[in-house]
């Protein structure tokens, strides 16, 4: 019995995590959309090369059981994280991404290990939401142009930004608590102010 209020209040601890997590990013994509740097065309075909990839990720063989992958396109620039258990399932991988039409540049971060458990995911959404509000409490930068991304415990920084925005995104999540590596995958638009 001990056992069980133990396990149900674990769980409870980690779904109003998520909530207040996704409660988080929810409200800032929803503001970052409106003031995104990319025009509404180029957020839609991002949508759609994600959308296409994770469908033709779902179709392959082996790759929806034996994977956890991540696809994120900002700009027709793509970012692939996750985790393959081999180089044959990681280069299928982003074989099968190569196929998906729009796409400019493939940043390939999947690592060879083991899937990450359920515990690190769910530190990983709330590790999001930390950075994201920390870039919003920032005044050096204009969080609503950055999409964080978090894998293990790493985090992705992308967007199209300002050199300046960009260096200062970096600093501020590489302060935050529990982040292990921050990734600087911005595209620069032109000016310092």
């Amino acid at each position: 019995m001990k056992m069980y209020k133990l396990l149900l209040i674990t769980a409870t601890v980690t779904i109003l995590q998520g909530c207040v997590a996704a409660a988080v990013v929810g409200v800032a994509g929803g503001i970052s959309a409106a003031n995104d740097n990319r025009s509404l065309g180029n957020q839609i075909d991002d949508s759609k090369i994600e959308f296409s990839a994770h469908r033709n990720l779902t179709n392959e063989d082996g790759l929806d059981d034996n994977t956890n992958i991540q696809v994120i396109s900002v700009n027709a620039k793509v970012l692939v994280v996750g985790q393959a258990p081999n180089t044959y399932l990681r280069d299928l991988v982003i074989k099968t991404i190569k196929n998906v039409d729009g796409i400019e540049h493939i940043h390939d971060q999947i690592r060879i290990s083991n899937t990450t458990a359920f515990t690190t995911r769910s530190n990983d959404v709330w590790l999001t939401s930390k950075v994201k509000t920390a870039l919003f409490a920032s005044d050096n930068l204009d969080a609503t142009n950055i999409k964080v991304v978090t894998e293990n415990g790493e985090v992705f920084l992308m967007g199209l930004v300002k050199l300046n925005e960009a260096n200062a995104a970096v600093e501020v999540a590489r302060h935050v608590s529990g982040v292990n590596r921050v990734f600087k995958m911005f595209e620069y638009i032109e000016g310092n102010d």
